[in-house]
């Protein structure tokens, strides 16, 4: 039960806390777009996944931003067996991300994920 909780959490570990650590993904990461987010993949040394959402003005009020940043939060937490092994990866939301569901938003990200599968 512990084990399982701890695949599908997200602790303050696996979260991009200093803007130090937001430019450099932004520097070296790379990645794709999508129609509501930029998706950046940006390799690490702490061998696991770090997750970073960025979301401004433009998408929006400050509940709009908040649950763009949860749900995003909530689809990293559901997948991140499936990202890259040892990366950061940083969303960022685009202006009409806050008119999506989750499963809008899991269907736009899920197909942009697949495509990057790590191998087993």
């Amino acid at each position: 039960m512990l084990r399982l909780m701890k695949t599908f959490g997200l602790g303050k570990e696996e979260k991009l806390l200093t803007s130090i650590e937001f430019k450099r993904a932004l520097r070296e990461g790379s990645g794709s777009s999508t129609e509501h987010f930029t998706v950046l993949i940006c390799p690490n040394d702490l061998r696991q996944r770090r997750l970073g959402i960025t979301a401004s003005r433009k998408t929006g009020s400050a509940a709009k931003r908040n649950r763009i940043k949860r749900l995003l939060r909530e689809f990293f937490r559901l997948n991140k067996v499936q990202l890259p092994q040892s990366s950061d990866i940083l969303f960022i939301a685009k202006p009409g991300a806050d008119k999506l569901d989750y499963t809008g938003l899991r269907d736009e990200l899920k197909g942009f994920l697949v495509a990057r599968r790590p191998q087993a």
